[in-house]
């Protein structure tokens, strides 16, 4: 029997109304599972959350470490050729296991092989596969090793920008980049986010010589921390002694037991320091001087005269504040006192979110910055 017209409109209009009702509901529920999403994103500073303003660079193509499952053995001669036997050309730096040469594999990839004095320790081998295992945007990946001919050696991926230092502050070897406000926040957001990873691993990987050298950048200035774990391998694992004595310390630090996570922030702060002043913290503060570097900066950064000339106009009063805040929490003499690195990485995402933000509407350098004693009065 067939139905009234009447009819039909009346069910048409209903089924219309269900589907618009689902529509909502479906809405309703993807919005609920965003707002979760995003506020789980905040409380944990996970750095797998989706990329945000402070993604620097996000758009460009970003270097990737090499894929090896596990700590590779290399042979003497596959480093001896990936080097031209250790040429000089090849030779890019040295640190704290010994000199550092660029490489070519015969697969192609770049890679940077630290070289130093040693006779084969299965520890050694044990240690570089744990540490092989590690694996963030932000940390430096260590591809493998070789223990052959007295030497041994670690062979990392290659970050063809080298690190911060070499662009921040003069070191006589080449040509400085002038890096703005927002890449230098970018820059310590990187480098939170990996000592972040380093401190969230279990059992917690503590860095132990954190500092503006140990923060390399890629092609595309993304920040990644290396040398983590180093100290182990270059120490032994029993009678291990604590770093040298430099600024990057942390106060509190009288023995290796006490080294924690709270001693990276302190490092962390330090690194802060520099990038605001674009100069290294062991020159700012005389040698016999034993103040502490937070004492030293509430009484010198009531004006403008450290903050690097460099910057220009390229920052707000706003954001700069902030970030000398942050880094004076950083530098707490008490370590207790001391934010956790997943909190000082979701503050520098704040920060130059909120910088990217205020220089959208208004333009740098919208505020001569007149930092004073209110800074620290918080």
């Amino acid at each position: 029997m067939a139905l009234s017209t009447p009819v039909v409109a009346g069910i048409a209009a209903g089924a219309a109304a269900l589907l618009l009702a689902a529509v909502l509901v479906a809405a309703w529920f993807v919005r609920r599972r965003l707002r979760a999403r995003r506020d789980r994103s905040s409380d944990t500073g996970s750095s797998e959350a989706p990329p945000t303003l402070a993604e620097w660079g996000r758009f460009g193509r970003t270097s990737s470490a090499p894929e090896f499952h596990g700590a590779r053995q290399f042979s003497l001669e596959e480093v001896a050729h990936a080097t031209k036997n250790f040429a000089e050309a090849n030779l890019v730096g040295a640190g704290s296991f010994g000199l550092v040469y660029k490489g070519l594999l015969l697969d192609g990839t770049v890679v940077a092989i630290k070289r130093r004095a040693g006779a084969p320790r299965q520890d050694f081998a044990d240690e570089v596969r744990r540490l092989s295992e590690i694996w963030h945007r932000n940390v430096v990946t260590l591809i493998g090793y070789c223990q052959e001919g007295g030497l041994q050696m670690l062979v990392f991926e290659y970050l063809p920008n080298g690190s911060v230092s070499g662009h921040l502050y003069d070191t006589g070897k080449e040509p400085m980049t002038r890096l703005e406000f927002k890449q230098r926040l970018s820059i310590a957001i990187g480098a939170a986010k990996g000592l972040n990873h380093l401190h969230t691993l279990a059992p917690p990987l503590i860095h132990r010589d954190f500092k503006t050298s140990n923060v390399l950048v890629d092609e595309n200035f993304i920040a990644k921390v290396s040398d983590a774990g180093i100290d182990r391998l270059l120490r032994g694992f029993e009678g291990a002694a604590p770093p040298n004595v430099s600024v990057y310390q942390d106060t509190e630090l009288h023995s290796l037991a006490q080294l924690s996570e709270s001693s990276d922030v302190y490092s962390f702060g330090v690194f802060l320091l520099e990038l605001i002043t674009g100069r290294e913290a062991a020159g700012l503060i005389p040698a016999e001087s034993k103040e502490p570097l937070a004492h030293w900066m509430e009484a010198h950064f009531s004006s403008n005269e450290l903050i690097d000339p460099r910057l220009g106009g390229s920052f707000t009063s706003e954001g700069m504040t902030e970030l000398v805040g942050l880094a004076f929490q950083c530098l707490s003499p008490s370590a207790r006192r001391r934010p956790r690195m997943r909190l000082v990485a979701a503050e520098l995402d704040r920060i130059l979110e909120k910088e990217m933000t205020l220089t959208t509407v208004m333009g740098d350098g919208t505020a001569i910055v007149t930092l004073g004693s209110q800074l620290f009065t918080s």
